[in-house]
């Protein structure tokens, strides 16, 4: 007796008339966007790479990480011993190359005379012109050793190019450089580290809709409650292949006033390629309506519905209005 009427409850519930739940909102002014998104690298817009020309050991350093520098200041120097003795002998040799040309000058002077008075023949004149020239070519390029020397020897004190902060030092005093083959790195220098750029990798499905000029924000994961703001600049043609992904680099120009950005830090970055202000916009799910089948009458069918053979549609319907527009 009990599972009988408990069977005859749950057949009048289901013949319960179902009343619809209508849900409004009001249509606002929104602002509309679609964006990319990308990962990337932050760096500062200026850095310089320091290094030298000449090989030795590291005498005196006089910046450390994060020193402000101007451009032209004395950051390092180089032990001077092997060049000043070389610049030293580049000056014996010149010195010796002029007392030559003097000589071989006053001997050409006197083998003219003679050679103009018929004295000697063509022979002994032309020996002597020409060793007269000899020596003058050799003063030249005694001159030239002097000057490269020289120019070594300045290279010794390693001056910063630009004015800026000091990222890196590779360096330490006591250690040899080698510059025989490639320009060893002392010093890295970033000239402003308020004006910074993000490195972005977009991926080749995304990249046709980057354009310059575009609006972008990004976090990091230093700050993540801070939410930064920049500027496309630069679209790159070269593309990059790494895991058969193919990426294209966008550069991203962003202010840093408060120093928060730090080279080297990752970025998510999402790049708007598309922005409209003030458009009034109503929710997606008012332009859909999809009824449930126990809010219809007996004579609507549901389209598909198993047993009911001949579906109809619901425009026939009434249902309360909603104030969508």
């Amino acid at each position: 007796m009990l599972i009988a009427a408990a069977a005859a409850v749950s057949l009048a519930s289901c013949h319960k008339q179902v009343e619809p739940r209508i849900v409004t909102e009001e249509a606002q002014l929104r602002d509309l966007s679609s964006s990319v998104t990308a990962t990337g690298t932050i760096e500062p817009v200026t850095s310089v790479e320091v290094g030298t020309q000449v090989s030795g050991i590291i005498d005196k350093i006089f910046v450390d990480y994060n020193s402000d520098v101007t451009k032209g200041q004395v950051i390092a120097e180089l032990d001077k011993t092997n060049l000043l003795s070389e610049l030293s002998n580049a000056k014996s040799n010149m010195a010796n190359a002029e007392s030559t040309l003097r000589y071989q000058q006053s001997n050409y002077n006197r083998q003219k005379t003679l050679f103009d008075k018929g004295l000697i023949s063509a022979n002994d004149f032309e020996q002597a012109r020409l060793s007269y020239e000899q020596a003058r070519q050799q003063v030249q390029i005694e001159s030239q050793n002097v000057a490269k020397a020289q120019t070594n020897l300045g290279y010794a004190t390693i001056v910063a190019p630009i004015d800026g902060v000091v990222l890196s030092k590779q360096v330490e005093e006591g250690q040899t450089v080698a510059a025989a083959m490639t320009t060893p790195t002392l010093f890295i220098i970033a000239q402003d580290l308020t004006d910074m750029r993000v490195i972005a990798d977009v991926d080749e499905a995304d990249i046709g809709a980057v354009r310059e000029g575009q609006s972008v924000t990004f976090t990091v994961d230093a700050y993540p409650d801070d939410t930064f703001r920049g500027t496309v600049t630069q679209v790159r043609q070269e593309a990059t292949t790494e895991s058969n992904v193919v990426t294209y680099e966008v550069v991203i120009a962003a202010r840093n006033d408060d120093f928060k950005l730090k080279p080297g830090l990752t970025a998510n970055v999402n790049i708007y390629t598309f922005e409209k202000r003030d458009v009034l916009c109503v929710p997606t799910k008012a332009l859909k309506f999809s009824p449930n089948p126990l809010m219809l009458p007996k004579d609507v069918t549901v389209e598909g519905e198993p047993g009911r053979p001949n579906p109809v549609s619901y425009t026939h319907l009434t249902l309360p209005t909603t104030p969508y527009v």
